[in-house]
């Protein structure tokens, strides 16, 4: 359905569009999936049996504090590991994330992502 999750091409994408074809004689019905890369922005179509499963990708939402920034590329800590790494700061972020700010960031499919600056 349009709005879910699904794994294309080893991308978690999000899908934008379904368009489902009749069964032929002896067929099955086939499924056009488009979907949009939840990282890279590009668009993915797929085409596959009407009853064919396919893969969801977990995503994990956690929570860090920003130590330090370095031009566009933020030292953080994650706030139940303690651990620390570089996660790249998106545009829409930039004005908002400061040194000792908490973030939330997703995990998804051993990528880092940063969603969220929150506000205290």
């Amino acid at each position: 359905q349009k709005g879910n999750y699904v794994v294309i091409d080893g991308v978690a994408s999000i899908v934008a569009d379904t368009q489902t074809s009749r069964p032929g004689k002896h067929g099955h019905a086939k499924v056009r999936l488009s979907a949009i890369g939840m990282i890279d922005g590009k668009k993915r179509e797929i085409v596959l049996p009407g009853h064919d499963m396919i893969d969801v990708p977990i995503i994990e939402k956690k929570t860090a504090q920003v130590l330090s920034i370095v031009n566009d590329v933020a030292n953080i800590m994650d706030q139940e590991s303690f651990e620390t790494f570089d996660l790249k700061i998106p545009e829409e972020l930039k004005e908002t994330c400061k040194e000792g700010s908490n973030i939330l960031y997703w995990v998804i499919l051993n990528d880092r992502v940063m969603k969220q600056v929150k506000i205290e």
